[in-house]
Formats: structure tokens, sequence, C-alpha cells
């Protein structure tokens, strides 16, 4: 009970401490920016930026931090911490198609749940990358499809599935006035690998939903429901309800995206995490015309020469 104080008093201190060390975006008559008005290099729109950075397929380059902190593991109440490094990047195709690279890198912390002395193993779980071919053209439905890769990369037998998957994955999302409204969901099956690790088939599921309020602030309900349909009955599905809060923001000329969120699993495999802390820090790399990189660089340099 100590540590799940503690753990709701860092939340809520990294989320009110975040505006105090980054940089209070000035307001325009066309909206929040995310950097000076003398630096138009580097000053989007932030309620653009903030559309962009929540759609899984836009044309911005990301590179989240997700932390997530999977809570109540087993009989003694352990906790299973996953950062994901999750870089995102579009590839120009054509003047109609992007291919979008996103891939998850995760570093885990898996606690030994049948022991009474907590020893737990550490280190890379399986990488797992995914390619979505998407319209470069916005439209009001906004797509991307292509296959879903996880790759037995784990240095830790505990810490992966020791097995070669793929399958599809599909993303659809809406962007009206205020809101993103949309879901991911993908399905994979494992081909090779270990033959002594079972056989893999297991779907995800992540909808959100976004409300945008002003100055960079959003209301997020992102849960991740997973299924893992070799399991037994009444250990197939994991699904959470919850949601957070989040901020576009900038430290010093770098737009960030910062989130927290939590989650108490409604339904869940014998055994494993009842609730869950999400913190999530995204560094977004908006696109930039020549003109503006011109700019961001003139003010650099003034910059250093006054220092």
């Amino acid at each position: 009970m100590q540590s799940e104080r503690s753990l709701l008093t860092l939340a809520v201190f990294v989320l009110l401490a975040a505006p105090l060390i980054a940089q209070e975006p000035p307001v325009a008559p066309e909206g929040t920016q995310v950097a000076t008005e003398q630096t138009p290099a580097a000053a989007a729109n932030a309620d653009e930026l903030r559309k962009e950075s929540q759609n899984p397929v836009a044309n911005l380059i990301s590179v989240p931090l997700q932390n997530n902190m999977n809570l109540g593991v087993g009989p003694y109440d352990r906790i299973q911490n996953v950062l994901d490094v999750e870089p995102v990047v579009p590839v120009h195709l054509s003047e109609d198609w992007n291919l979008l690279v996103r891939w998850i890198t995760p570093i885990v912390y898996q606690p030994t749940v049948t022991e009474p002395i907590n020893q737990g193993a550490s280190g890379l779980g399986d990488m797992n990358p995914t390619f979505f071919l998407t319209p470069l053209k916005p439209h009001k439905i906004i797509w991307g499809v292509g296959p879903a890769f996880v790759l037995p990369t784990a240095t830790n037998p505990e810490l992966g599935q020791g097995k070669w998957s793929i399958g599809p994955s599909v993303v659809l999302l809406a962007q009206p006035p205020h809101w993103t409204i949309g879901a991911l969901i993908n399905n994979v099956w494992s081909f090779a690998g270990q033959s002594q690790r079972p056989a893999v088939n297991q779907m995800l599921l992540q909808f959100f939903i976004n409300y945008n309020m002003k100055k960079g602030w959003f209301i997020a309900v992102q849960p991740i429901i997973t299924a893992n349909w070799k399991a037994s009955s009444g250990n197939v599905w994991t699904v959470p309800f919850g949601g957070g809060i989040g901020r576009i923001m900038k430290l010093g000329f770098q737009p960030v995206n910062i989130q927290v969120q939590f989650y108490r699993n409604a339904w869940y495999p014998t055994g494993t995490s009842t609730w869950s802390m999400r913190l999530q820090i995204a560094l977004l790399f908006p696109k930039l015309t020549k003109e503006q990189e011109k700019m961001l660089m003139e003010q650099k340099l003034k910059q250093l020469e006054q220092e």
C-alpha cells in the first residue's frame, strides 16, 4: 500500500513539475505556439502539433519513451516495469503514400511471482516493429494498414516468447474539432522460433479517445486490451479501464508530449497485474520548410553569440 501511495505521489509530481521546467508557449491569435514568435521555424501551431502527435500514422517523426508500471503482480503484489522506446518515422514513398515505421523496443523488469524473495530478471524484451501504409493526403477518416512483427530479441527467457511472429495491423481514426477518436488493432501468429516454447496467437486492441483543451492540455483514454487465444478459459483477456491527462509543451526549442495515465484491470489472467500507471514523454519533430529551417538556425546563432 505504501508503494502505491509513493507511485501516485510521483505521478502527480511529474505532471505538476513539467510546466515548471518547460517554457510556457506564447499564445498568438491563431492558437497556442510551440516556440517563441522569434523562431517561426519551431513555432508550429500547438493545436495542429497535438493532433499530429495523437495520430499514429501522422507525417511526424516522434520518439516516445513510455514507462508502464504494472502493479499487484502475483500473490506477493510485485511490480513489473516495462519501458517502451517507440520511435515513429514516416518514409515518403510518393506524392500520395507514406510508409510509417513504428519500432517498439521494450526494456523489461520481470519480478519473481512465486517466491517470497523478489529477485527478478531485467533486460531487453521482444521487439515489435510495425509498418503502416497510409495516404499522404488528409481525409476525414485517417487509416493505415500493414504487417506487425514480434522478434525474439529478449535477453532472458523470462522476458520474451522465444518466437518469430507476424500478422496484420490496422489503424483507423477521425479528428473532429477538439477530439481524436480511433483504434489500432493487430493479431500475430508465431511461425518459427524455439520449439520448446508455446505457440503464439495473440491480439492487441488500443482504442483512443482524446479531448483537447486550451494551452496544449488534453484528456486521454487509451487502454490497451489484449487477448491470448492460446490461454485457458478465464485467462484470455486483459481489459483495463481508466485514463489520464497530458500536455503538448516545449523544453527549450524541443516540442514534447507529456502524459500520465492510470488503469485498473477489470479482467486479467491469474497472477498478472491488477492495475497500472503509464508515464510518457514523447519528443516531437515536426516537418519544417526550408525557410523555417533557415530562420531557426539564425535564431540559434544569435543565442550562441549572446552567450
